[in-house]
């Protein structure tokens, strides 16, 4: 979508001022659920700033669904409260349904419809005119790589581009949030890159975005930051480098040297924080209990012994790493 689509959909709201300006897009306090007996949300806290991506991370169960249903005022919380752009869900929802678009991870499609079909059902249901929904269907399917389906019947896409469309209908009454449930789930991997750039490009928009997914590691380059979840109760909150140091309880260094093997070996065993030494074909593994300052002795270490090094490079820990380091266990999801 070019520059011009992008001002001519945001130019729908004829001016009006939708935001409360100063206030944060989601602001989650002490928001619980209760469903009988079980506890799903916990005294959850939580807050997202306008324009953030933000990715929601947690095993079957821990709650994210149900947040997402609160947030999307699908679902009444037990206590607390949920604002979306300074709405509660609760006392205002009519207002938090102008700004968000909501994608469940199970979504509903009319396969009688055509693709262009279904987008004038749903912006005639938001009370868009028909010229105006004239002028947006195309864009919104171009956005989603749609544009040589504008014609085809849903029943007959693809699980993927069934995907795009049901994102496609979120956009149609260009809302400020996001909220899209496991956004990537069942797809396949051409189809997850295809919805990772379109994803993008709505970052690059200013949309607030937030993400459910088990998949996150894929995102992680345009996630801007993470929460993760588990049993009902957030258990970390941050940028995405500031999660994987803070949680990162274990380190791997690869070292490659060039000769005196032997005498390498035996030298690595001696040094502190070294707790575990793996020879591999390319030169050594080492689990090291150290951080930076540890890290950077090491090799200030090997480098007076004289030993040539070929290489010394810490493994990076992705968000897949972090999730599974911090979220033990798990069940169905709420």
């Amino acid at each position: 979508m070019n520059e011009v689509q992008t001002a001519e959909m945001t130019r729908r709201r004829g001016g009006e001022q939708f935001s409360q300006e100063g206030k944060p897009m989601i602001e989650i306090r002490r928001l619980t659920k209760q469903f009988g007996s079980f506890q799903a949300l916990k005294g959850i806290d939580l807050t997202i700033a306008k324009g953030t991506v933000f990715g929601f991370v947690g095993p079957n169960g821990a709650g994210k669904s149900t947040t997402m249903s609160i947030l999307a005022t699908l679902m009444a919380p037990s206590s607390g409260y949920a604002k979306v752009d300074g709405f509660d869900v609760m006392q205002h929802p009519h207002e938090v349904r102008k700004r968000i678009g909501y994608m469940p991870d199970f979504f509903g499609v009319y396969d009688q419809f055509k693709t262009v079909e279904y987008l004038h059902f749903y912006g005639a249901s938001y009370g868009i005119p028909k010229t105006e929904r004239e002028a947006l269907i195309p864009q919104l399917l171009e956005l989603v790589n749609l544009s040589d389906k504008q014609d085809a019947y849903v029943d007959t896409l693809s699980r993927g581009m069934k995907q795009r469309l049901c994102l496609a209908r979120c956009l149609v009454h260009d809302p400020e949030l996001l909220i899209l449930d496991e956004p990537a789930s069942g797809l396949d991997p051409r189809a997850r890159i295809e919805m990772r750039e379109i994803l993008k490009e709505l970052k690059a928009m200013g949309k607030t975005i937030i993400i459910s997914s088990h998949i996150l590691p894929e995102l992680a380059e345009m996630v801007d930051e993470i929460g993760v979840i588990e049993h009902g109760a957030m258990v970390a909150v941050g940028n995405v480098a500031d999660i994987q140091n803070r949680l990162r309880v274990k380190r791997y260094l690869h070292v490659r040297l060039l000769g005196r093997e032997e005498e390498a070996e035996q030298f690595l065993q001696e040094q502190p924080y070294v707790n575990q030494l793996l020879r591999v074909e390319s030169g050594w593994q080492i689990h090291f209990g150290g951080h930076d300052e540890e890290q950077a002795a090491l090799l200030e270490s090997l480098m007076n012994a004289g030993f040539r090094i070929v290489s010394f490079s810490e493994a990076q820990t992705n968000l897949e790493d972090v999730f599974l380091e911090i979220t033990r266990g798990g069940g169905g999801d709420q």
